[in-house]
């Protein structure tokens, strides 16, 4: 029997209420390729269910009683890695057949160190794109180093933009599903657990091409990410955790200092407005109600009194801008 040449790595990215739908789409997909799966802080039923598949489908199952952050999950999956490719998987994303191997292809075929594929966006598959790839470059603006960076076709359908996806370079692909070569580590590192909640691939797909390597997209690999709301009580703890104001601007401020953008790079204060935002989703039972006020002082409300609260709230309850040590719920 032919040895894998992948090992499919599953760890946390904001909630685990996802996890054993996105478990079955993997384990139906699976074309033989090796399984490990950091179970990082899951709730009691997720575990069981985790323990329970683990045992049947005899893979690796990896549990701490703390929460990690992604990249810190990453790493503890990259230790057991012997396959020539590691294929990273988030908790909440769902793949389609041939995903794996459509990225596998790629990469024998170009040499790519990085591959990633159309990510789509739904409560369920979707063709609905969330990115096909996108850029990310640093330049030097009269004296400034900014970040130049986006995601291509975001929001549309694939049927309508079919005609221009191809399988090609790009700048970056993001960690939602992505096969990286394991030399590819020999050369830039481990993932960089400094942060915590940010700009993961955007750093890990600059320091590849800094060394040479090659980002790919295969348009050819389709997965979905399924976002929140809504939400279960399962998933409050690590998700306002995952994007507290704490971890958010840690994980900025060290980007930042990591490639010598400047002080003011609007790049970064966008990013960290959006942040702000995605943690906000577990704001809306109360922005339901604000909506029966109007639109105008819905707003109104939400920015000058809401948003303030929450930031606020999120500063008090986690205060530490280094490594996650909370316990798991």
């Amino acid at each position: 029997m032919t040895p894998p040449l992948a090992t499919i790595a599953v760890v946390p990215r904001e909630r685990f209420s996802i996890a054993p739908q996105s478990l079955l789409s993997i384990l139906d997909a699976n074309a033989g390729a090796e399984l490990v799966y950091v179970d990082a802080g899951s709730p009691p039923l997720v575990r069981q269910f985790l323990e329970q598949r683990a045992v049947r489908h005899d893979f690796r199952l990896i549990s701490t009683e703390r929460f990690l952050s992604p990249n810190a999950a990453r790493n503890v999956a990259l230790k057991q890695v012997r396959t020539k490719y590691m294929a990273l998987v988030d908790n909440d994303v769902l793949v389609s057949p041939g995903w794996l191997e459509r990225l596998v292809e790629c990469a024998e075929l170009t040499g790519a160190w990085v591959v990633g594929p159309i990510v789509c966006s739904g409560q369920s598959p979707s063709e609905r794109i969330k990115t096909a790839g996108g850029s990310a470059e640093i330049v030097d603006e009269n004296g400034r180093r900014l970040l130049k960076a986006r995601c291509r076709h975001h929001g549309k359908l694939i049927d309508d933009v079919s005609s221009s996806l191809r399988r090609e370079p790009v700048g970056q692909v993001p960690f939602h599903a992505v096969l990286i070569r394991m030399e590819a580590f020999e050369r830039v590192g481990d993932f960089d657990e400094q942060l915590l909640s940010t700009a993961q691939h955007t750093d890990f797909c600059l320091r590849v091409q800094a060394e040479g390597g090659t980002v790919y997209l295969e348009p050819a690999s389709h997965v979905t990410h399924v976002p929140p709301p809504p939400f279960e009580d399962v998933d409050l703890e690590y998700f306002q955790l995952r994007w507290s104001d704490a971890w958010n601007r840690s994980s900025i401020e060290h980007f930042r200092r990591k490639w010598n953008l400047a002080d003011d790079d609007p790049s970064l204060a966008a990013m960290a407005e959006r942040l702000d935002v995605h943690r906000r989703l577990t704001l809306e039972p109360y922005r339901r109600m604000l909506r029966l006020l109007g639109p105008g002082p819905a707003r109104w409300v939400e920015n000058l009194i809401i948003a303030p609260w929450e930031q606020a709230a999120s500063r008090r309850r986690y205060p530490q801008r280094g490594a996650p040590d909370r316990r798991a719920a």
